[in-house]
């Protein structure tokens, strides 16, 4: 055998961009632990990491295309897979039209650098419009709110956690997350730093959280009411003569539009809708005005609701006026070495609303439409249906709303394609399934993830193990497709490219270019380079036409009387009393990290969790299983009783549910759990931004 070597490279299951250490012999991995030396890290990492050698040596994994075949799933060659995929899409597209065919895409491909420069002209190749991801069941309300205030869906403001004295973190848990569009590995000793120099932490969540429990102080919201504390945090700004918008007070357009809106939110009048006191109200306002550096960090629970849109739009707003934004310790922008705004010109015409869904008319942006549409596309008769789709690394019938209803909706496509190392829920109902590599075979890059970091760092990451001669990258499969679509010759340049030339050109061409950044300079730091942390630069990054923040633009405007009907509505009918929430779990990723033993071993953590005075009032038992039932589904589920979780709410964790015939996941089907977005409502959306509206599911309850 030969000797033991070390690679390095940043973690890539999820957005922390952990530095790992990675010991190995020949071709078997032998420890992978935290790099010391990573500048951004500094040798954190957290439980998943472990799972990059599970899924390299996964039996269940697939290597080669496997094809649907009467007698079963049969192997069928790389040439073969495509002739038939590209013949197949042709057709349908000839016989119905370019936009019959769609395409999904999963969580993962903002974790590959080579899906993430070539999905571009895959896209471009089909010719459609019909694009879905998980990002309209995550994110969408961050990137409309600052496409609409700063002119880019892609300039998102990133708290700067390492100087803040006071952060408000609102519908958020980034110590499981490790930060969530706020790129931050062991943010649980970042948030302490914070209490160590004085400062303080709140959390404003319906369930007591792993960060609440850190907290300094934890707060309890119903469920989708955040909008109403947020704008009665903005009331008191304005009534107490505190606007403080420093160096940006000539960039701000809209502010007496908004002193105007919140004065009809008072702290007494939101109170009883949010279920926070209002001295409580007043005395979170206080506390952000008093600290030196402020900011509030709204996510998940704020982010996939009806009112998502408002939520991270306001959120905003009050960081701005508050004198929080484009200073340290408040809400900035990272300058990355790789920058997605290099070629966005000011005035860029938004996509937004380009199109609209052919069904629900919910709006395309980003050049996708929400995927809380999709099965009603692909189910709805009539010029435009969708007939043939392919998922790229995704399992929406698990991680999208009304998950069995797209389970169907895939069994009536003329022809699906999936691209994907599993045999999963999504894609055994697939035609072809097109197997990539993974993890620690493929280079690495955060493109996306350098975008939302709390301090700019640049790493690149080589492959540790060279692929086998029979198999094929993602981006190697989605640039075969481009090609064969197009008919573009063997012999053509196009044929070429690659990620890393790619990746090259642009560190060149980006802003530390000038100061030597490359592709080969980052080979010769193999730990990353410290660029330093978060500057002021919004009016260097800013998209806008005339380059000032719109503080209240007229999507937002129009919104308003959506939310002001909420003050006036009934209490909900006691056919579903509950507001079911979800959660993450440290030891999994979404839907694609469960077939990971040392991620799922133990006891289930796939349960329901219920408030102890609701669980006395409906007779339930610890460990009792429980039938759950939504306006679309119903589900049976273990009950774990607490006080961390607010009365009137439950929660469950999202991504489980492996437990369907026809898949080939076994550590899975170990612990399957069930899936929430069985209970899910794909008709629940936000209708501003179109993001799928997760939490807040009204629900009912009673013992098995």
């Amino acid at each position: 055998m030969s000797e033991i070597k070390t690679h390095y490279r940043n973690c890539n299951i999820c957005e922390a961009m952990c530095g790992l250490e990675i010991n190995y012999q020949d071709q078997q991995i032998i420890s992978i632990k935290g790099d010391q030396l990573d500048p951004f890290s500094q040798g954190y990492n957290c439980p998943k990491a472990l799972a990059l050698e599970d899924f390299y040596t996964d039996i269940d994994r697939l290597k080669t295309p496997i094809k649907r075949t009467e007698s079963g799933w049969q192997a069928i060659s790389w040439d073969d897979a495509f002739t038939e995929i590209v013949d197949n899409f042709k057709r349908i597209q000839q016989q119905h039209g370019k936009n019959a065919l769609a395409v999904y895409l999963g969580n993962p491909n903002a974790h590959s650098l080579g899906n993430a420069l070539f999905l571009k002209p895959f896209m471009k190749s089909l010719g459609t419009i019909n694009r879905f991801s998980s990002a309209s069941a995550d994110q969408l309300p961050h990137h409309v709110a600052a496409n609409f205030m700063f002119g880019a869906g892609m300039l998102i403001p990133v708290s700067d956690i390492d100087r803040t004295d006071f952060m408000l973190i609102i519908g958020g848990n980034p110590v499981v997350s490790n930060g969530s569009m706020m790129t931050a590995p062991n943010v649980i000793g970042r948030l302490k730093a914070i209490q160590k120099r004085g400062g303080k932490v709140v959390v404003v969540d319906p369930r007591k959280t792993r960060t609440a429990n850190i907290a300094d102080q934890h707060v309890f919201i119903r469920p989708e009411k955040d909008a109403f504390l947020l704008l009665a945090l903005i009331h008191c700004v304005f009534a107490h003569n505190k606007v403080n918008l420093r160096h940006l007070s000539d960039k701000v357009d809209g502010l007496d539009e908004i002193k105007k809106l919140v004065n009809a939110y008072s702290p007494e009048i939101v109170a009883p809708l949010v279920g926070i006191d209002a001295k409580v109200i007043r005395t979170l306002s206080t506390d952000m005005l008093a600290a030196d550096s402020a900011v509030c960090y709204s996510r998940m629970g704020a982010s996939t609701q009806t009112f998502g849109g408002i939520c991270l739009w306001l959120t905003n707003v009050l960081n701005i006026i508050t004198g929080n934004f484009d200073r340290a310790g408040g809400a900035m922008f990272p300058q990355p070495a790789f920058d997605l705004l290099r070629n966005h010109k000011p005035g860029h015409k938004t996509s937004f609303g380009q199109y609209h869904s052919r069904v629900r008319k919910l709006p395309f942006f980003n050049g996708e439409f929400p995927v809380a549409t999709l099965a009603e596309e692909i189910q709805t008769p009539g010029e435009g249906q969708i007939k043939s789709l392919i998922t790229v690394a995704g399992n929406p019938v698990l991680s999208a709303p009304s998950g069995h209803k797209l389970a169907n909706a895939f069994s009536e496509l003329d022809y699906m394609v999936s691209i994907d190392i599993y045999l999963n829920e999504t894609t055994k109902y697939a035609d072809i399934i097109l197997p990539g590599t993974t993890g620690v075979e493929n280079s690495h890059f955060d493109i996306f993830f350098n975008s939302f970091s709390v301090r700019n760092t640049v790493k690149y990451s080589p492959q540790l193990f060279e692929k086998q001669t029979d198999q094929l990258s993602d981006w190697q499969i989605l640039k075969e497709i481009t090609s064969r679509m197009l008919n573009v010759p063997a012999d053509d340049p196009m044929q070429q490219i690659t990620p890393e030339l790619i990746l090259d050109m642009e560190l060149k061409k980006g802003p530390y270019g000038q100061q030597g950044m490359s592709l080969q300079k980052l080979i010769d730091n193999p730990h990353g380079i410290d660029i330093g942390p978060l500057m002021p630069c919004l009016f260097e990054r800013i998209k806008t036409a005339n380059g000032n923040i719109d503080l209240f633009p007229s999507v937002y405007q129009d919104d308003i009387p959506r939310l002001q009907a909420v003050m006036n509505q009934t209490k909900r009918d006691n056919q579903f009393p509950f507001d079911l929430i979800s959660r993450r779990l440290v030891k999994n990723h979404n839907t694609w990290t469960q077939n990971s033993e040392r991620l799922i071993k133990g006891k289930n953590p796939c349960t329901l969790e219920v408030n102890y005075l609701d669980a006395i009032n409906l007779g339930i038992e610890q460990g009792q299983l429980v039938t759950v039932t939504s306006a679309v589904g119903e589900i049976k589920i273990e009950a774990t009783i607490t006080d961390d979780i607010q009365q009137g709410v439950v929660t469950m964790p999202q991504g489980w549910g492996h437990n369907q015939q026809g898949t080939n996941m076994s550590i899975a089907a170990t612990q399957p759990g069930v899936s929430i977005n069985d209970l899910t409502d794909a008709a629940r959306v936000d209708m501003l931004t179109g993001n799928a509206a997760f939490n807040g599911t009204p629900v009912a309850i009673k013992v098995a």
